[in-house]
């Protein structure tokens, strides 16, 4: 009875053993750089990694951006407040008069259109000098 139970205890250990091998195998193969989940996990760390990086430079750029605005939209609420001023200021001023039109400039007469025979300057005859 000794001898079975030495038998069934050493076959015990030996499926014990060959169980540990191969999921030994397994385990490598699972934690495998390449080509398991080992891999996955480290491309993903990786790309973790440059996400956080991504997310700061973003980050800051946005807060840049932020502070920028908000001076731009200072300085345009200054500027409509001054405007505003101005333009309150100038319904006080008085309508100033029209300019008066310059007269036109006399045109002169080409002298393509000018005969010889015509004088150049006429006198207007009165009524008493065609009786």
């Amino acid at each position: 009875m000794e001898m079975i139970a030495d038998i069934l205890l050493a076959a015990g250990a030996l499926g014990a053993g060959l169980y540990c091998l191969v999921l030994g195998r397994r385990l490598n193969r699972f934690n495998d750089l390449e080509k398991g989940v080992g891999g996955a996990v480290a491309v993903l760390s990786a790309q973790v990694d440059d996400l956080t990086k991504t997310l700061s430079a973003a980050q800051s750029t946005a807060a840049t951006s932020a502070q920028t605005l908000t001076d731009l939209t200072q300085r345009a609420e200054n500027m409509s407040r001054k405007l505003e001023l101005q333009m309150a200021s100038l319904h006080d001023v008085p309508d100033a008069p029209p300019a008066p039109a310059p007269a036109p400039a006399p045109q002169p007469t080409p002298a393509a259109t000018q005969s010889v025979s015509e004088p150049m300057f006429v006198r207007h005859r009165t009524a008493e000098t065609h009786q």
